[in-house]
């Protein structure tokens, strides 16, 4: 294959699910959007301590659709059917399994678990209300992200791209049904989400009806090697999910101590914006481990090669727009979500946005990076990379620079944090590519 026949391919791929992935992330942005003009800030602050399990059920389903399509695909390449179908069957175990435990979590935990974030008052009840419905849904959303994961590597990127991308509409509208219409406040936010990925797999089933699908469950034992071949292959996609999750956590403590309620739900603004932000990353990343899995099965170091290369420049180039964007329409950003004009949250949100998205270019980079390693079956770079950006460098960081720089130095650790580890990402890759 040439190289415009390897980069028609990423197009293709990377566009799709770029696309899909933005639609994806408008679960939480459009419950942002009407919840701060419904609820306010008090609003937002429940919104943003929900957030991070989340986004731990995300990186769930995120790991086992991940780890078992890249599995998938590798075998198929290699001609080994039989093999890629008992892959699929051990990824429907284990999303079952996850699912009863998050279904088990949500009938008896939600109330203890927001206690340990720091939620009192209107803003737990909030809370407990967001978390309990999204925590008894987890079936549909690890389902879907099984079979999203799947039917991309199956050839079908378009039916994935318009699942996503279906699913995300049906939310936003359903959002504004729900909070104004029927009055339902944030119980009719958190429904529209949990809707969402039901009308997402209804989008999918046509390509199991018509029989386009290559993969299918068979009966088979458990088996602990795949199972675990799964959840390694998986990983890196479950910590960089979780590890936002914890971010969260320690940002919405920082924001607490420094201002309260109101630099919790500024912040909610800027974590908000960031799903966003690497969710377009992630979709070329996303968009990329199909291509990149196929050439490694068959051996082809030159598809990898200019796979990665062009998937680097794109991302470098959405930065660049990514940043401008952000940087220039910071006032009137904020201004979207702070639909109460509260001075001091506008205030925080705007310098907030122009220092903490200097990240972008870094953290494409390690996205990118750290499920390239994935999809070429090299996941231990990977666990590092999602591992130091996610907790062993953020977390001090964060800790470290609000304590010297109070709100602007809490803004300041996420960049200096993604620039820290590019580097050591650039370092894995040329050790790889020497080696």
């Amino acid at each position: 294959m040439n190289q415009s026949a390897y980069f028609r391919e990423f197009a293709r791929y990377a566009s799709l699910n770029v696309l899909g992935m933005l639609a994806l992330s408008c679960y939480i942005l459009a419950d942002t959007f009407f919840i701060s003009l419904g609820l306010g800030a008090d609003g937002l602050a429940a919104l943003n301590l929900a957030i991070p399990i989340y986004n731990f059920l995300h990186g769930i389903g995120l790991m086992i659709g991940m780890g078992g399509g890249t599995r998938y695909s590798i075998l198929k390449s290699q001609r080994n059917d039989g093999a890629a179908n008992r892959v699929f069957t051990h990824a429907l175990y284990l999303a079952a399994a996850a699912a009863l435990f998050f279904v088990l979590a949500g009938l008896f935990l939600p109330g203890p678990i927001l206690r340990l974030f720091g939620a009192e008052g209107r803003v737990f009840s909030m809370s407990h209300t967001y978390l309990q419905v999204i925590l008894l849904f987890a079936p549909a959303f690890l389902t879907n992200n099984v079979l999203l994961c799947f039917v991309r590597n199956d050839g079908a990127p378009q039916r994935s791209m318009a699942a996503m991308i279906g699913g995300s509409l049906s939310n936003v509208v359903l959002d504004w049904v729900f909070i104004f219409p029927c009055g339902m406040g944030i119980f009719g936010a958190v429904l529209a989400t949990g809707l969402a990925p039901l009308i997402s797999l209804l989008i999918l089933s046509p390509h199991f009806r018509k029989g386009r699908n290559q993969f299918r469950p068979v009966k088979c034992r458990l088996n602990r090697q795949t199972a675990a071949g799964i959840l390694a292959s998986g990983a890196p996609s479950l910590v960089t999910e979780f590890s936002s999750g914890i971010v969260i956590i320690v940002f919405n403590a920082v924001f607490l101590r420094l201002a309260g309620n109101v630099g919790v739900a500024a912040y909610g603004v800027i974590a908000n914006l960031s799903l966003v932000v690497i969710a377009i990353f992630n979709g070329i990343a996303q968009g990329i481990q199909p291509l990149v899995s196929r050439g490694f099965g068959r051996g082809d170091s030159a598809a990898m090669k200019a796979t990665l290369r062009y998937a680097l420049a794109a991302m470098l180039a959405l930065s660049l727009l990514l940043y401008a964007a952000i940087f220039l329409g910071a006032q009137p950003i904020a201004a979207v979500f702070n639909s109460q004009g509260n001075p001091e949250l506008q205030a925080i949100a705007a310098e907030g946005l122009r220092l903490y998205f200097t990240a972008c270019p870094f953290a494409g980079f390690n996205v990118i990076l750290s499920l390239y390693f994935t999809a070429s079956g090299s996941p231990r770079p990977a666990h590092a990379i999602s591992l130091l950006r996610g907790f062993l460098v953020m977390i001090p960081m964060a800790l470290v620079l609000s304590w010297l720089g109070g709100i602007p130095g809490t803004w300041c650790s996420f960049p200096a944090t993604e620039l820290l580890v590019a580097l050591l990402s650039a370092r894995l890759l040329v050790g790889r590519r020497k080696g």
